[in-house]
């Protein structure tokens, strides 16, 4: 199918793209990576006045440390982030994650910020960032403000975005010199849609868990955030007994359907099963220190 008829525009600037924005409200949609918007114009499941491409707007894609957080510019693509030196050094979990995402074109167009925006529930980037405790900056015309992930999703392809605004970076808290994290996906084929996927992130502290962070791929009608696991683990020791109750609490707070992909219970073993290895791979990784600088 074809997609309706719209207009397009392609600003240079942000506060050229807000303006755009502003003036035609929600009938504008932002054309970043485009991989997730245009199958949704060519089958008429988005019928936009105004399509404002962002792409050409410079400084959008940055990947930096400042003020004690990683900062993403929301139109860094997936093969840039999966290329990063110092994601790779720093923060595993973002760098391991954008290697599963889809497939070699989708990551090179895709971007950080769209795929977020897009809220699907099926989507990697929402789990890590979860995982993570990362925020975006969302800026309108009129000012920006700071939404943490976990308040990003409201529904399958629902954002707490209003009408009007655009997410320009996303700030992902640095971890200690003692942290780790990893990203496990189970899929049918290479570049498929996740069955499930499981980000696991934690920071050690003297010996004990600081920080937990678990982000569950495919189960639920968002990407859910098992905070009661995260909870289970903060403060303790790291174990085979306190891993298997954290497992077990993120299997529990999963919400998977029965489909071509598997069984409810069938994605909900696998979360667990998930849950514990990758536990076991981020405290491999803290305990050598892949958050040192």
């Amino acid at each position: 199918m074809l997609p309706p008829k719209f207009d397009y525009s392609a600003p240079s600037t942000v506060d050229e793209a807000l303006a755009l924005l502003a003036e035609y409200g929600g009938s504008a949609k932002v054309l970043a990576g485009g991989q997730s918007l245009i199958p949704l114009l060519k089958l008429r499941f988005s019928s936009p006045a105004m399509l404002v491409d962002v792409n050409r707007i410079e400084g959008l894609n940055g990947i930096e440390e400042n003020s004690g957080e990683l900062r993403v510019g929301a139109l860094a693509r997936h093969s840039q982030v999966a290329a990063s030196k110092l994601l790779k050094s720093r923060y595993p979990l973002v760098a391991e994650a954008a290697t599963w995402i889809a497939d070699p074109i989708t990551r090179r167009r895709g971007t950080m910020g769209g795929s977020l925006a897009h809220a699907d529930p099926a989507g990697d980037w929402g789990s890590v960032m979860l995982a993570m405790g990362a925020s975006v900056v969302a800026r309108t015309s009129s000012g920006e403000r700071t939404i943490p992930v976990a308040d990003l999703f409201r529904g399958p392809f629902r954002s707490s975005l209003e009408s009007g605004e655009m997410v320009t970076e996303i700030r992902i808290p640095k971890g200690g010199e003692h942290s780790g994290g990893t990203y496990l996906k189970l899929e049918r084929k290479v570049g498929d849609f996740a069955t499930v996927g499981v980000a696991v992130q934690l920071d050690m502290a003297n010996g004990t868990i600081g920080r937990a962070g678990i982000g569950l791929t495919a189960v639920g009608p968002t990407n859910v955030h098992a905070t009661a696991a995260e909870e289970a683990l903060a403060g303790a020791e790291p174990g085979p007994a306190v891993f298997d109750e954290a497992a077990r609490l993120a299997a529990a707070a999963a919400e998977p359907i029965s489909d071509v992909r598997g069984s409810a219970e069938y994605k909900r073993a696998v979360v667990r099963a998930y849950v514990r290895r990758g536990l076991d791979k981020a405290l491999e990784l803290a305990r050598a220190g892949r958050g040192a600088p």
